[in-house]
């Protein structure tokens, strides 16, 4: 089964590595946060591995024995009333087999009233987007290290447009108990269009990240270091609207440099107390907070927090994400143990 699956990743990773990023390629998302926990630690997180099986959504070498018969169910109400949220399954067949996968991700924009090109009605119109993922997590014999594979299935519509792909991720973890570290990367959202929204086929998002993790020694303390995007370097741009202009008339222009640029590659997070039944966590991520960041306002754009708490068999999440001033979003999750 396992080389079956990796076989299926290979043949999808031989095609051209296009640097894509947002605003550049179809199914946009497949990158949008899996959890309450992920939003926590800055949108983005490759090195959780433990209880959780929405992690492996984002990494799928983390998949492990600690999930097994856990299932995870999560929700956001996102910006201008679109609707998304993700849920997940891990179920350990036996010790020599190991732990199946499964997972499903949807988005619902909502219903918008509809206009022809002469701004007469022409009725209402809903887009929406879902995404079913099938992993699985492989130790290599007498190492550290894990690796593991999802592969996608995606289903699109948009008013009268319909798309379906197929894509897949591959990661590997290097897992290092002694020191309660994580170190992994993964490669997301290799894959293509099977049928287009038109005539044209469109490139899929993807993305590389790698990251590491650490417990504190002596403190209840992980701390999640992340570089996201790292198929493309330059991911900053210029904004025109934070041009300035000299005495004598010349636009100074708002360049990001080399430092802003590289910033804008990193999430940070932080986890209190991470193996009790009381978290909290809080995230930054750099690249949110300079994009979305309103000029000459404390905005607090890129920063995250929230909690989790266990009762029994089942644990609650919550977070509180900042876009901007105007702008924010809440995170809804439930873990459920069903041994």
């Amino acid at each position: 089964m396992g080389k079956g699956l990796f076989f299926f990743i290979f043949l999808l990773l031989a095609e051209p590595v296009f640097c894509q990023i947002g605003g550049k390629s179809t199914y946009q998302f497949l990158n949008l946060v899996s959890s309450p926990r992920q939003a926590a630690l800055g949108g983005k997180n490759i090195t959780i591995r433990d209880y959780d099986p929405t992690a492996a959504i984002f990494n799928p070498s983390v998949i492990n024995r600690k999930m097994d018969n856990q299932l995870s169910v999560n929700y956001t109400s996102y910006l201008a009333d679109v609707n998304y949220g993700t849920a997940s399954y891990a179920y350990l067949l036996d010790r020599r087999t190991g732990v199946l996968h499964t997972g499903i991700t949807y988005i619902n924009y909502g219903t918008f009233d509809g206009y022809n090109r002469l701004g007469d009605p022409t009725g209402d119109f809903s887009g929406g987007e879902v995404a079913w993922s099938f992993g699985y997590a492989y130790n290599i014999p007498f190492s550290d290290f894990y690796i593991g594979a999802n592969a996608k299935v995606i289903s699109s519509k948009l008013a009268d447009y319909t798309s379906w792909g197929l894509a897949a991720d591959l990661g590997i973890s290097y897992v290092y108990d002694k020191w309660d570290l994580i170190v992994a990367g993964v490669v997301r959202n290799a894959g293509s269009q099977l049928t287009p929204y038109d005539a044209q086929y469109e490139t899929l998002p993807l993305e590389v990240d790698l990251g590491i993790s650490q417990i504190i020694k002596d403190l209840p303390i992980r701390w999640h270091f992340t570089l996201e995007n790292l198929q493309e370097w330059n991911i900053a741009f210029r904004n025109t609207a934070r041009d300035e202009t000299d005495l004598q008339g010349n636009v100074i222009a708002n360049d990001p440099g080399f430092i802003n640029n590289a910033l804008r590659h990193v999430i940070l997070g932080l986890e209190f107390f991470p193996e009790s039944g009381f978290n909290v966590r809080l995230g930054y991520n750099f690249r949110r907070s300079e994009e979305l960041r309103i000029q000459d306002q404390r905005s607090f754009a890129g920063l995250s927090g929230g909690l989790s708490i266990k009762f029994n068999k089942i644990r609650l999440s919550y977070t509180y994400a900042r876009y901007n001033s105007a702008a924010s979003s809440s995170f809804f999750g439930l873990n459920i143990d069903l041994q």
